[in-house]
């Protein structure tokens, strides 16, 4: 078995990124979900209430990220890795608070120009301490933006065997994981315990619940009864519908397309 997809989601409920390398730090995969649109009360903005979100698209540059809009087209702008206003806002993920730093009162206003209702993009700080639910990691785990756990790990051969079931197959990305690998019978991840992915040890920790985002064509915004209709039949536990693993980094360092994935 080996590493297949590297994706990092810079900002929450925005586009991926797919990658061939990148460096585990103390919240994950790098730059993944460090940025976060929020409300004028602070409270996180997702696709489960703007699916319009998956219109936007971003890439790197050396120094940060550009964000375009496949639906807005006017809409364009630079986010510099090191760019924060200087000011902090108490904002809302879940039950976590979190004490973030504004980015740009500029970049508000293009978000919020673009969906109808004043936003503000805000950014992890460096030191940051929103803790992973203590039932199932170590006092200390910390993760961004994420909606629980820094990583997300899926098997290339689950989504196969979706797919086999579905009128019309869908995309890895509906799942929006960061490590995809090959190889292994479909949810092999739900065996894992701990694990390498080439030089980086990793501990399982629990299967992922899945949302009503894996239901929005990210070309369309649409949404259909699909893939949780088809998944809720064979893949429902204690009431929810499970696909893929959450996943916490147990050393950092480098993870590379190919790498070997080892129990």
């Amino acid at each position: 078995m080996q590493l297949s997809q590297l994706y990092i989601y810079p900002i929450k409920s925005l586009g991926a990124i797919s990658l061939q390398q990148s460096k585990i730090d103390r919240f994950g995969l790098q730059h993944d979900r460090r940025w976060m649109l929020v409300d004028e009360q602070g409270q996180f903005v997702t696709q489960r209430r703007h699916s319009e979100l998956c219109f936007f698209d971003v890439s790197a540059y050396e120094d940060g990220f550009r964000i375009t809009n496949r639906k807005h087209t006017q809409f364009g702008l630079e986010l510099p890795l090191a760019k924060v206003s200087g000011q902090k806002k108490l904002v809302t993920v879940w039950n976590d608070t979190i004490n973030a730093e504004l980015v740009d009162p500029e970049i508000d206003e293009l978000f919020s120009q673009v969906l109808g209702q004043s936003v503000s993009l805000v950014k992890m700080p460096v030191d940051g301490n929103r803790q992973v639910d203590p039932r199932y990691a170590p006092q200390g785990t910390v993760t961004a933006f994420s909606d629980g756990f820094p990583l997300l790990l899926i098997g290339q051969s689950s989504l196969d065997h979706l797919n086999a079931k579905l009128q019309l197959p869908i995309d890895m990305l509906r799942f929006r994981p960061n490590l995809v690998f090959t190889g292994g019978e479909p949810h092999f991840e739900d065996t894992l315990k701990t694990f390498q992915i080439g030089p980086a040890a990793f501990q399982a920790v629990k299967p992922c619940s899945r949302c009503v985002v894996t239901t929005i064509d990210p070309e369309s915004a649409l949404r259909s009864p699909e893939p949780l209709r088809t998944l809720s039949k064979y893949r429902l536990q204690d009431g929810k519908v499970m696909f893929g693993m959450n996943v916490l980094a147990l050393s950092e360092g480098f993870l590379q397309v190919g790498d070997s994935l080892s129990q």
